[in-house]
């Protein structure tokens, strides 16, 4: 996703595609215009100052005596007192816009990452999705609210302050003018060095949120495996990185600020040597000259912050198109027909016929190699065979995760793609063998299977679940919270909070993905328990590894290379001596037997 091809550039093609951002602001439309129209006013008070200042020296020399210095001093203290109401409001618009268009655009950004399919994920990092997320949203926020007007606040100046100079002092402005293209040319120059490190700095930055989101999330392992030295040395590494490229981005803004300070001088200083000349043939007042040197100084001071804004602004060009590159992905919806109907409540019918598939990421493997099987309402179908067969596959091909490669997936002789996408999943409900819960209370974690649940459909889901007793014992009972990722809570407490957001979603189709295969005798006996209750009555598909726990299926397919070796009971598949379930079944119940479902 960083590549060094995707840089942006300040065209015309990436200037419209980042304007296309502003649609997140057309809501505050007012706030942003009458926020520009204070800007102007606050600008252009400004430049009265120098003016007024100049004609004060004047007054007070006795060179002008039209005026009355006391009155020009309360005109200051007017002046002053209007432009800080104004500079009042103007913050106060700009933060309205810049607070709410980033909060509207976080929000769209979340909304769409949830809707995109699954194989985003997989060719993504984490960590670069969370610097999306936050990095690149708060460059446009601090564009907003502050770099977006300050640069309009200098440009002003700048044209303001020449159009000025040049009615005051023609040959005076010509010579301050001399300097003013090598100044703009420097910009461009230093400006767009700077820019392709600021966008380096980021990228880096992002891979360094990548190792600490996944040093985080596998902390147990890290400790497990004493890895924590090299876990510290992996980010000493990427942040070493990370400072190598902000000093050499550093060293660039140094080198730019030192351009532009020698220059404005260099010129300021000789400026002041012919103004002198200039007052000292009568050609001009002494407080003419310090208006014109005056605002030689601020004209310096905006081609200079011109020069950083421009940066800057180039910086959030490139994390506008970082942003909207999220935005414009079709999400899975998208991708779809448009014709899906509604699938309602399905009775289960599950058919493969003749199905090919190779992972998007990897589409020189074909994982399922033209699998057909049929899984009746209401029964029990086990899929076995050694990892790498393609059994988790089938499951994701059913969640519609991925689509096919050839071939189709019936369920109630209806293909999977016809139906709608959202009513056609809330016909499943899985139980993974690694139950992921979400830091919130039990109360929140089992409500995810059907969030408009009544109070009792919640106790009777965990007493079926086998997890009221457990529940109960806590002392904050349903509101005990569970921690990140289910932490504070065990193996087998997880799974039965898993079961019973099963039995809470009351699917048609249930899928289980090595349910128990991670718990102690104890726990797998409870676990299996509950499990028995959710299948009831529903089409269930069973993945596993031992054999023991799918003695009971109705059917079971043995899968072998992405294919479908065999099928058949438990007993017709046993019998066969020289089968790949009867190798597999000697070899595990020759150690003493688990429980089964």
């Amino acid at each position: 996703m960083n590549k060094e091809d995707a840089k942006p550039r300040l065209s015309r093609e990436s200037l419209r595609e980042a304007l296309k951002i502003f649609e997140f602001i057309r809501p505050y439309r007012f706030q942003f215009v009458f926020g520009l129209v204070l800007l102007f006013l606050s600008s252009s008070i400004f430049m009265v100052f120098p003016y007024i200042i100049g004609k004060m020296l004047d007054v007070a020399q006795g060179v002008v005596v039209d005026f009355d210095l006391k009155k020009m001093g309360l005109w200051l203290v007017l002046i002053l007192a209007v432009q800080g109401v104004i500079s009042y409001l103007r913050v106060l618009m700009f933060a309205v816009v810049s607070e709410k268009g980033t909060a509207d655009v976080r929000k769209a950004l979340y909304q769409k990452l949830i809707a995109l399919p699954i194989v985003f994920f997989e060719k993504s990092r984490v960590g670069e999705l969370v610097s999306r997320l936050t990095n690149d949203v708060e460059k446009l926020y601090n564009t907003l609210y502050f770099i977006l007007a300050e640069f309009i606040r200098q440009l002003i100046v700048l044209i303001g302050g020449i159009i000025l100079l040049t009615w005051m002092a023609p040959r005076l402005s010509g010579v301050m003018l001399a300097t003013f293209p090598v100044i703009v040319i420097g910009a461009i120059i230093f400006g767009r060095w700077v820019r392709k490190l600021s966008k380096k700095r980021q990228d880096i930055l992002g891979e360094t949120n990548t190792v600490l989101d996944e040093t985080l999330q596998s902390i147990h392992a890290v400790k497990a495996f004493t890895n924590e030295a090299f876990e510290r040395f992996r980010y000493s590494r990427a942040n070493d990185q990370v400072v190598g490229v902000s000093m050499r981005y550093a060293k660039g803004r140094a080198i730019f600020a030192v351009f532009i300070i020698t220059m404005l001088f260099g010129a300021l200083f000789f400026v002041i040597g012919f103004g002198m000349h200039l007052v000292q043939t009568k050609q001009m007042t002494a407080g003419e000259l310090i208006t014109f040197v005056t605002y030689t100084a601020i004209i310096g001071g905006a081609i200079a912050g011109l020069g950083n804004f421009y940066t800057e602004l180039v910086g959030a060009v490139g994390a506008t198109e970082r942003v909207r590159e999220i935005l414009r992905t079709p999400a899975e919806v998208d991708e779809r027909p448009q014709t899906n109907h509604a699938a309602g409540r399905l009775t289960g019918d599950v058919q493969f016929d003749n199905v090919h598939f190779s992972y998007p990421t990897r589409p020189d493997v074909e994982v399922l190699k033209g699998v057909s099987l049929i899984i009746p309402s209401g029964k029990k179908v086990a899929l076995v065979g050694q990892s790498g067969a393609g059994k988790s596959t089938v499951m994701q091909l059913l969640l519609q995760f991925h689509r096919l490669t050839a071939g189709d997936i019936r369920i109630d002789g209806t293909s999977i793609y016809e139906y709608d996408l959202p009513s056609y999943r809330s016909n499943f409900a899985i139980v993974p063998q690694e139950v992921i819960l979400f830091g919130g209370t039990i109360r929140e974690n089992i409500l995810y299977g059907k969030p408009d649940a009544t109070e009792a459909d919640i106790i009777e889901a965990a007493r079926k679940a086998n997890a009221l007793d457990f529940i109960n014992r806590f002392p904050e009972g349903f509101e005990t919270v569970v921690g990140e990722r289910g932490i504070k809570l065990s193996g087998g407490q997880r799974q039965r909070i898993a079961i019973a957001r099963a039995i809470l979603r009351d699917p048609a189709i249930l899928l289980l993905d090595e349910a128990t295969s991670s718990l102690d005798a104890e726990s797998e006996r409870v676990v299996q328990e509950a499990l028995n209750n959710l299948m009831e009555g529903r089409t269930s598909i069973i993945i596993a590894h031992r054999l023991a726990t799918v003695r009971e299926a109705d059917c079971i397919y043995v899968l072998e290379g992405g294919c479908i070796a065999e099928q058949g009971t438990h007993e017709e598949l046993s019998a066969r001596e020289d089968g790949l379930y009867s190798s597999l079944a000697k070899l595990q119940f020759d150690a003493r037997e688990p429980v089964s479902y």
